[in-house]
């Protein structure tokens, strides 16, 4: 997806836009992360508010008031701060948008079965069995928009076309709280007007070598011979883009693309040597994970972590487990043995990271009885702290080794940077 910002046509006032084959939806929520936190802080509507962590880490989330000023995600948070000084900037809360996201879910699994999700914030949808029940593309998308706004709180916007590519690209032009419909006859018009940047697998060396050829627009693509295009970008991009010039996009929407992982990972706000606190953040790390994991209803295998050093130099250490888990204490323990294992003798430490991969829906999960466990265990208690911090917020229950030192001010001197 283009690094710009897509172009928003214009559409006649009052004009009924033809939908006729048109029934592959993008649905994209604006702002997600900071769409949320302002569910928690509705005062702040209005105000640029920047989600994310301290000065070494990054931007999640924005909302456009600080788009408005230059900031985006990724960005470091140094540079948010000094591009909107003004702006507000809160701590992400993960287990707020795993339960915002799961809602969202389901509304487009009651509208359609054909869902395909692309992250916790966007998806696509083939609503084409949907329009006996519900009507037209356009019908369902308005009525997806107002479930998502009334239902959640939220905003979203919606691309409709007839190819996954060119819907996507509709709902970035209709950003934000917006609906587009390109329609059929008109998508070679709608592409021929964007930016070659626009186009799928136009990354900035791409973009480079197509400028220098002197193809600025799509439609400067479109009319160079397949074999110019091939010799200068290779053969696999070079049809590829003379394909999606011309609108042809012929991938299905898949449904139920599988979560491969779930996972946190912290920069800390200077380098650390000390055992102690890397045992913290792990534990820190650890709990968040399989929280998430509970709150998606997702249980995993394998356990991975990662240790990034001052010098950038990255180690990755994984261990299977007998059985699928989402076990706070489990996760916690395996992760821990994988740090230990590794024998680190006061090595300098940026960045550290747990997550689970080997999902499997936690209903299907077996759960092996062992001779003497009491009835009620762990994974019990971790549902106790859940419905605490459901009601409390994220906090309210936590290991006595997290809360801050005795005299601490401020919260946690240890906490890191850059939350994920």
């Amino acid at each position: 997806m283009s690094r710009r910002r897509v172009p928003r046509p214009v559409q006649p006032a009052g004009e009924v836009p033809d939908d006729t084959g048109c029934t592959v939806l993008h649905v994209d929520m604006d702002a997600f992360f900071a769409s949320v936190e302002l569910l928690r802080h509705p005062h702040l509507r209005g105000r640029p508010v920047i989600v994310g962590g301290g000065r070494r880490g990054v931007v999640l989330s924005a909302t456009y008031e600080a788009r408005r000023a230059g900031v985006h995600a990724a960005m470091p948070m140094g540079r948010a701060r000094r591009l909107c000084p003004q702006a507000v900037v809160l701590p992400p809360h993960h287990e707020d948008y795993a339960r915002v996201s799961a809602g969202v879910m389901a509304v487009f699994r009651s509208t359609t079965e054909r869902v395909e999700p692309l992250s916790l914030d966007e998806a696509f949808l083939d609503v084409a069995a949907a329009r006996r029940r519900l009507g037209g593309p356009t019908a369902i998308a308005r009525l997806l928009r107002d479930r998502i706004a009334d239902e959640q709180g939220i905003t979203c916007s919606v691309g409709v076309a007839a190819t996954k590519f060119v819907a996507k690209l509709a709902s970035a032009a209709a950003k934000p709280d917006g609906l587009l419909v390109v329609p059929r006859a008109r998508t070679v018009e709608f592409l021929h007007e964007l930016p070659v940047a626009a186009l799928w697998g136009v990354g900035e060396r791409t973009e480079e070598t197509l400028l220098r050829l002197g193809l600025r627009t799509v439609a400067d693509i479109a009319h160079t011979p397949v074999e110019t295009l091939r010799r200068a970008l290779g053969e696999a991009t070079g049809r590829s883009l003379h394909e999606l010039s011309w609108g042809r996009d012929p991938r299905p929407v898949h449904a139920e693309r599988e979560e491969r992982s779930v996972g946190a990972e912290q920069t800390f706000a200077r380098d650390v040597d000390d055992p102690r606190l890397v045992h913290r953040e792990i534990l820190r790390l650890a709990e968040r994970t399989a929280g998430r994991m509970r709150a998606a209803g997702l249980a995993g295998r394998t356990v991975v972590l990662k240790v990034r050093f001052a010098d950038f130099t990255t180690l990755t250490r994984s261990r299977t487990l007998p059985e699928p888990t989402d076990v706070t204490r489990v996760v916690h323990a395996t992760a821990h043995g994988l740090y230990e294992a590794l024998g680190l003798q006061r090595a300098r430490i940026r960045l550290v990271g747990v997550r689970v991969e080997g999902l499997v829906p936690a209903s299907a999960q077996h759960r092996q009885l062992v001779l003497g466990e009491r009835p009620q265990g762990w994974r019990e208690a971790d549902e106790a702290v859940d419905r605490v911090s459901a009601r409390f917020g994220r906090g309210a229950v936590r290991p006595a080794s997290l809360l801050p030192p005795p005299g601490a001010e401020g919260g946690d001197p240890w906490a890191a940077a850059a939350p994920r």
